[in-house]
């Protein structure tokens, strides 16, 4: 199975990403988004983060979800490789690996200003998957 496949949009990027769960779907998205930030450079798992988040629906889990690791990326300079996402109900739990942006080992992808409600949607019948447009 495919982890996930870019989508095509007008100045801006989505993504739709898959999986044999919906919290497995949660972290390919986030993978996604790691790539394009840093056009799938190698990212080590030197260090390690917990992500507690709850929303009322998995609509803005989702948006939440990536916008926190956005907001760790902008703020702290940091870049993911490796995450661990378990959803109950509207909660996430999440245990996130990665490194600071180090611009002699990754290189410089498409910079993501934010993440957007525009085609958003979490599918939780087969295929699972989640798809969201990130504005560049």
């Amino acid at each position: 199975m495919k982890q996930y496949e870019l989508i095509e949009h007008t100045a801006d990027v989505g993504v739709k990403a898959y999986g044999k769960t919906v919290a497995e779907a949660f972290e390919h998205a986030a993978e996604a988004m790691f790539d394009i930030i840093t056009d799938e450079s190698m990212i080590d798992p030197i260090g390690e983060y917990d992500i507690l988040l709850e929303a009322p629906d998995l609509e803005q889990l989702l948006v939440d979800w990536l916008s926190k690791l956005l907001f760790l990326n902008g703020a702290e300079n940091l870049v993911f490789g490796k995450f661990q996402v378990t959803i109950d109900a509207n909660r996430l739990s999440a245990r996130v690996f990665g490194e600071k942006y180090n611009n002699k080992k990754h290189k410089m992808g498409v910079e993501i200003k934010a993440v957007t409600y525009h085609i958003l949607q979490v599918n939780e019948k087969d295929p699972i998957f989640v798809q969201v447009l990130f504005d560049i």
